[in-house]
């Protein structure tokens, strides 16, 4: 089976959809897929081009077995919706060329939005290789943009709604990452085929990260002592994530031997990095991106992770990826996320403990239950080891969507 990927995100870049597209590749690769990887110039979260890409039209490469082409793409540092359309539609427009003269001949178009202007290029695209269109949906777009602000153009906001619906009829396939984007389509396109295809584990890989023991080395080499209770925040410090309420919990836990790092870059960084500095917060750590394995090492030292969301009944369906490796590392999770997350991994997986988003008083009341009762940490670091295992192993997940690829071509058959 021949599968175009289409996404904007890829790596060497770091991030949730980053690591999920990659791995999701790499599986479908080892069942048998001829995989072509179309995407852009590496450039997300600091907004720059990376060197050995700046200043090119297109570039080829191989990543560790998937062939990857690369197109242009205007970035800039700007933060208004210009400057984002922009940035958006570079690609839409590059991707198309360099796709229409570079990609051959395929079985699947796999694309990934958001950015949802992206199925533009793969509805052509799809046509133009003979390529089934598989709409793969992380985020529901113009409906998060809305009530995030992004978007309020009223003309915009029906424009977008257009061409969601239109991608949606013209998909052979739909796939969404969380059960509640999978309802709301099925809800609108009752006729379509939608599955849920999460993220997931990948085992194999992390048991490269997961050899020797665990110790508490990287912590106290950012000045964390050996006794005190350390919760890590380890993604894009940007505005979704809320990540004020760590600060303003950890100022009430200010009299306890508990701490948060938080690990990362993104917009807000410098500015919760001036807060922790007025409000003289000794307990709050912060420590710039790194390379996978090292994350994982410091990962490996703490006690729990939180993962925190602003408050929004968009998130109610939101299942942040960063959840999974604290499963697989069996760290118990502080969870300010209602809705969907909530359910699986607090109530069903008990994994952790939940606390109301934006509530810091809410979050420092759930370390204290940790402090008071540290067996706890152990118990829901266990539980949610188990829970990913048998409900969202990596293997297993890219299995059934390979199975739902097959059966999209029921007059051949395909190889796996």
């Amino acid at each position: 089976m021949k599968i175009i990927f289409l996404t904007q995100y890829f790596p060497p870049e770091v991030g949730a959809p980053q690591n999920r597209l990659f791995a999701t590749a790499q599986a479908l690769s080892a069942h048998g897929a001829e995989i072509t990887v179309l995407t852009a110039m590496p450039n997300y979260p600091e907004m720059r081009v990376h060197d050995g890409y700046r200043g090119r039209w297109k570039v080829s490469e191989e990543r560790e077995g998937l062939r990857v082409i690369r197109s242009w793409i205007f970035v800039s540092k700007g933060r208004g919706i210009i400057a984002r359309l922009m940035n958006y539609f570079s690609f839409v427009l590059s991707s198309l060329v360099i796709g229409l003269f570079n990609l051959k001949k395929s079985d699947v178009l796999f694309v990934e939005s958001p950015p949802l202007f992206l199925g533009i290029t793969a509805m052509w695209l799809a046509w133009a290789k003979g390529a089934k269109l598989v709409f793969n949906v992380s985020d529901l777009w113009p409906e998060s943009a809305v009530q995030l602000g992004l978007v309020k153009n009223p003309l915009m906001i029906r424009l977008s709604t257009w061409l969601e619906m239109r991608c949606y009829r013209k998909a052979a396939l739909i796939t969404g990452q969380t059960q509640g984007i999978v309802a709301d389509i099925h809800k609108r396109c009752p006729d379509k085929r939608v599955v849920w295809i999460p993220n997931g584990v990948d085992f194999s890989a992390m048991e490269e990260f997961m050899r020797g023991p665990a110790d508490r080395s990287p912590l106290e080499k950012v000045g964390i002592g050996s006794g005190c209770l350390t919760f890590a925040y380890a993604g894009i410090i940007g505005h979704a994530q809320g990540l004020d309420v760590i600060l303003r919990a950890a100022s009430l836990l200010s009299d306890a031997n508990a701490g948060f790092l938080l690990i990362g870059a993104g917009p807000e960084l410098e500015r919760l990095k001036a807060v922790a500095l007025e409000w003289k917060l000794t307990n709050v750590f912060f420590i710039d991106k790194m390379p996978r394995k090292e994350l994982i090492s410091l990962l490996r030292s703490v006690d729990g992770v939180v993962v925190p969301l602003k408050k929004n009944d968009l998130f109610k369906g939101a299942i942040p990826s960063k959840i999974f490796e604290a499963l697989a590392l069996s760290k118990p999770v502080l969870l300010g996320v209602e809705g969907e997350a909530k359910q699986l991994f607090i109530d069903d997986g008990q994994a952790g403990l939940a606390f109301a988003p934006e509530d810091a008083e809410d979050l420092a009341r759930q370390v204290r239950r940790y402090l008071d009762d540290p067996s706890l940490l152990a118990v829901h670091g266990n539980n949610g080891l188990r829970y990913a295992k048998t409900k969202f192993d990596r293997e297993v997940i890219s299995t059934r969507l390979w199975n739902e690829l097959n059966a999209l071509f029921p007059q051949r058959q395909l190889k796996s």
